[in-house]
């Protein structure tokens, strides 16, 4: 017998975010003989691999163009019928969207286990959109509705163990969460990819890099990727700042750091070449789950200086693959990289400990475990 899985995700487009990056390395690793899946979203694709996909409306989110939300139930009655006659035994909702919500009253009414992976970090997105007197009681009702919903998943895949702790703190029960990291394709994010004529040409010099890689958008601490670079332009340091990824505050950045090498979105196997040529990993982000960015970074060989809160932070041991800083403070992270860039001796320790240190992160061994989750899942709801 196949397992079957309805799977619920407002945007299936491979590599269109961490959370999507994380979604298609499951869904590429999918053993059809095993398991049959049911895909519904709001932006994607008609099929799936051999898999189909149910569309759903979809409208742009205020303020961020590149993210559209599902919205289910202008076509309740067509995805309902859908899902009834795939009759899942398993169903898998990517987030706590209108989809998300509609996905887990679905499954309860079927009376099917629920599994979802913690992808977003919602309330810490807060300080970055809101007036600071409206985050405080914002954040209790998102705590609220949070816990409302993953305390009816069965099962909530959390990435790291400072955000489980979090979580429980804010009153998720224990009961429904379960470690699961995130892996690195190690053939592709390797070392072995440094090429120092490459990021000349992206540079327009030989000086040290130091890589910032995400996407564009204010959720990811860029006042203090701006106020590095100020402190870099400040103290003339012969030091080439180079972001790559794009967004929504891309426009912003270009205009506040002219100075600062652009390489806008690039593709993996461009990206694996940028992180294996530069020489730092800065990342100031606080709102990660686990930081996909940092690990790749790792693998390519790059010392790590990010901030010491939110999932990334668990990634980084200091003083052995990398450095933690206050979250806001340009000058500690400055400080830290300099550090690296004026003793080789340290930068290579750093580096070869933090491709050391990536190496259990696989995933096929973490696919492995999702498949097994849902295969027991499935009988014991038999």
């Amino acid at each position: 017998m196949k397992v079957r899985v309805a799977f619920f995700a407002d945007i299936l487009i491979r590599d269109f975010d961490g959370a999507a990056r994380t979604m298609f390395q499951l869904i590429d690793r999918i053993p059809a003989a095993e398991f049959e899946f049911l895909f519904i979203c709001g932006t994607g694709p008609e099929k799936i691999g051999e898999f189909r996909c149910i569309q759903c409306p979809a409208l742009q989110i205020p303020g961020n163009k590149s993210y559209r939300m599902a919205f289910p139930r202008v076509k309740k009655r067509k995805i309902t019928a859908a899902v009834r006659v795939f009759d899942p035994h398993v169903v898998h909702i990517a987030t706590p969207s209108f989809l998300g919500h509609f996905a887990l009253d679905l499954a309860i009414r079927l009376n099917r286990p629920v599994l979802s992976i913690y992808h977003t970090h919602f309330k810490s997105y807060l300080p970055y959109y809101l007036k600071s007197f409206a985050v405080p009681p914002v954040r209790k009702l998102l705590v609220r509705l949070q816990n409302r919903f993953y305390n009816r998943c069965t099962r909530v895949y959390v990435p790291s163990e400072s955000l489980a702790a979090e979580l429980r703190a804010d009153g998720l029960s224990p009961d429904h969460l379960q470690l699961w990291r995130r892996g690195i394709d190690k053939t592709l994010f390797t070392p072995e990819k440094r090429d120092r004529a490459f990021m000349n040409t992206l540079t327009g010099n030989d000086r040290p890099v130091i890589l910032f890689a995400s996407r564009l958008v204010w959720e990811k601490n860029l006042q203090v990727l701006i106020a590095l670079y100020d402190l870099i332009r400040e103290r003339n340091l012969p030091y080439n700042l180079l972001i790559t990824g794009d967004g929504v505050a891309a426009g912003k950045c270009r205009s506040e750091m002219p100075h600062a090498a652009f390489t806008g979105q690039a593709d993996h196997q461009t990206l694996a070449r940028i992180y294996a040529s530069a020489d730092v990993f800065f990342f100031p982000s606080v709102t990660e789950t686990f930081g996909n960015v940092v690990l790749e970074a790792m693998a390519s060989g790059l010392p790590c200086v990010i901030a010491d809160k939110g999932g990334s932070k668990d990634l980084i041991v200091p003083g052995r693959n990398g450095y933690l800083c206050a979250a806001g403070d340009a000058a500690a992270y400055l400080e830290k990289i300099e550090q690296i860039l004026r003793n080789p001796e340290l930068k290579k320790k750093l580096s070869e400990n933090a491709v050391a240190d990536t190496a259990l992160l696989d995933w096929d061994y973490l696919a492995g475990i999702y498949f097994n989750d849902l295969k027991q899942m499935a009988f014991e709801n038999i």
